[in-house]
């Protein structure tokens, strides 16, 4: 028992701040906190990871506790092979959630709200969210999804600039988010390749917002931010020196080609940029 009171108090500041970002209270977050000590110093199973059984027992007991407040019922989500839009928007969700958020927050469903905050404020991963929540990782993810759909409704107003829509392209298509990234997409996106790239082994040609998402879902890990000139795009990148050049078109904030090139005069013209910066 000393043992499991030594952990617990190592991780109490970090449980406090877990349910007091989700209950946006901090007497119910300390209670709970309290609640999830209770079950600990009571449980007589072996736990491999006290943390992280103490981030889940806290977590589900938020839930349970957002649950009880709200009197309409939460809406389940079940696997679907159906997307939901994710806006490009996520890039400027990357911060933790403030406190000017809170009334939008509160109008998000109990589980909504704990995958929201779980992945935006705290970085949790999705398989992580979908245990705690005891769901898949897809329904995970687009709990997350509708959540940021409804604290950051689409807005032509905000656009991003084009070197906003490449990075975020890049970071949906190395973690596998395939709703961010068909959000990102234009409807009638072409990918094509030069003559040069093709001999390297990319695709010569991939047409429609599906099959372009599906082909960079999960891809792309070895890409890095670049001008090539004066234009955002990405290079493929081995040993420091760039092997094929992703060059974007973008049309109102949205990828409506990528062109392959790995032609000598085009890679010769590519400079590595900062994430996340439009100037270098």
């Amino acid at each position: 028992m000393n043992e499991l009171t030594a952990v617990f108090e190592d991780e109490r500041v970090r449980l406090l701040r877990l349910a007091e970002r989700i209950l946006a209270d901090h007497a119910e977050a300390e209670d709970i906190v309290q609640q999830a000590w209770l079950r600990l110093a009571g449980t007589a199973q072996e736990i491999d990871n006290v943390p992280a059984w103490l981030t889940t027992v806290t977590t589900r007991l938020c839930l349970d506790r957002l649950r009880a407040k709200t009197p309409i019922p939460d809406d389940e989500i079940h696997d679907s092979t159906e997307t939901y839009p994710d806006p490009a928007e996520e890039v400027v969700l990357a911060g933790a959630v403030g406190a000017a958020l809170q009334v939008v927050l509160d109008s998000l469903t109990p589980r909504e709200r704990v995958a929201f905050v779980l992945h935006e404020s705290f970085g949790f991963d999705f398989a992580t969210i979908a245990a705690i929540l005891d769901t898949s990782v897809p329904a995970a993810r687009k709990l997350a999804s509708r959540a940021r759909t409804k604290v950051t409704p689409p807005s032509p107003e905000a656009q991003l600039a084009d070197w906003e829509v490449v990075d975020a392209f890049l970071v949906a298509a190395r973690e596998g988010d395939f709703s961010r990234l068909l959000d990102l997409l234009a409807p009638d996106v072409v990918v094509t390749g030069d003559q040069a790239a093709v001999a390297l082994g990319t695709p010569e040609r991939i047409t429609g917002r599906q099959p372009v998402a599906e082909f960079f879902n999960g891809a792309a890990k070895a890409a890095f931010g670049v001008f090539l000139g004066d234009r955002p795009g990405a290079a493929w990148i081995h040993r420091g020196e760039a092997r094929v050049a992703f060059d974007f078109t973008i049309v109102d904030g949205r990828v409506s080609g990528i062109t392959f090139r790995a032609a000598p005069e085009i890679l010769a013209s590519v400079r590595r940029r900062k994430a996340g910066a439009a100037v270098q």
